[in-house]
């Protein structure tokens, strides 16, 4: 599948934990259809370096995504019981106690592999008779912005060693915002206040010379 942007996010029903200790089963992105921004990303895996980095930083910025109308959701190929034991453990021990957005237990790997983070693929050993995994069974830190519509409208896909900004997904989210509500289109590095264009030659040849 690849590139997503301008397409429907795949949907899922899978279990995932929100507020922190709560299991819910059927957890579905459907939900927010028509109601909210979802930015829904992957990390590899629980109780490793990395991950929480990202996780918590997310969390500690959870405001400035909910006043944008955006929900903010995680998953991993971790079990839900393994989602719930991180979450319920304090972060002097390794864990990510505090987080309360919702954290999607991908068991199957389907969800990775319907976007296409996952990273490695089933195949079919024929001399065992046997499905293997061929790569490593856990998803790329992909993140992925979803509008109102539920189309994904921005991606970045990172390897697995590669921790992801939370400043810029927020500028993502606000150029796109931004964009939905003048009908202007963002440049480079363009954050609130800064000056946009439209789509004339006109306008971008004004905008050129006046940086």
């Amino acid at each position: 599948m690849g590139v997503l942007v301008g397409k429907k996010a795949p949907l899922f029903e899978a279990d995932a934990v929100i507020n922190g200790n709560e299991f819910v089963e059927k957890f579905s992105l459907e939900q927010f259809i028509g109601k909210k921004y979802v930015l829904f990303f992957f990390y590899p895996e629980d109780f490793t370096f990395v991950c929480p980095t990202e996780i918590l930083a997310f969390q500690k910025r959870i405001e400035e995504f909910e006043k944008r109308d955006v929900v903010v959701v995680g998953c991993s190929v971790d079990s839900v019981h393994a989602h719930w034991t991180w979450l319920n453990t304090e972060l002097k021990d390794g864990g990510i106690k505090g987080v309360k957005y919702p954290l999607v237990a991908d068991n199957s790997k389907t969800i990775a592999e319907n976007y296409d983070v996952l990273a490695g693929e089933y195949d079919y050993d024929e001399e065992t008779d046997l499905s293997v995994f061929d790569g490593d069974p856990r998803a790329y830190r992909g993140l992925f912005l979803i509008d109102k519509q539920g189309v994904v409208r921005h991606q970045v896909v990172n390897d697995m060693p590669l921790g992801r900004s939370v400043d810029e997904a927020i500028r993502i989210i606000d150029a796109l915002q931004f964009h939905e509500e003048h009908g202007e289109v963002c440049p480079a590095d363009w954050k609130p206040g800064d000056d946009a264009m439209s789509e004339t030659a006109e306008s971008v040849a004004k905008y050129l010379a006046s940086h």
